[in-house]
């Protein structure tokens, strides 16, 4: 099996961030793991936390993925690293922050096993 490139990765990071767009919780569920673990800024988030987050509304109205960085960790994990822009519903301010996004092949389909978030000096 040929190894994805990291416009791959860039993609299916694209996909997450477009389900917070869309307020699309099945598709957010469909790219993260089972055993996902999320570290941000107000603590650790599970598979269930991560998706709670659409419970009312879509929580992001625009982003962008910035300056990305890939390791390759073997066959089976890729980290990106980049910084996201993005806005919330209802507000112009923009928003930055560095996010690492572990990325691992599980019974043949990649997904987010871990993603960490640290808000960017403003």
């Amino acid at each position: 099996m040929a190894r994805p490139r990291p416009q791959y990765f860039i993609h299916l990071e694209q996909q997450v961030w477009q389900a917070l767009v869309d307020g699309d919780a099945e598709a957010d569920r469909s790219l993260l793991a089972d055993d996902f673990l999320g570290v941000y800024p107000d603590g650790f988030a599970g598979l269930d936390e991560h998706v709670e987050q659409f419970a009312s509304e879509p929580t992001v109205s625009t982003f962008s993925v910035n300056r990305p960085r890939w390791i390759e960790l073997g066959d089976e994990a890729h980290l990106l690293c980049y910084e996201a822009r993005f806005r919330r519903p209802g507000s112009d301010e923009l928003h930055r922050m560095y996010v690492s996004s572990l990325w691992q092949r599980i019974d043949g389909r990649w997904v987010n096993t871990f993603s960490q978030d640290t808000p960017a000096a403003t």
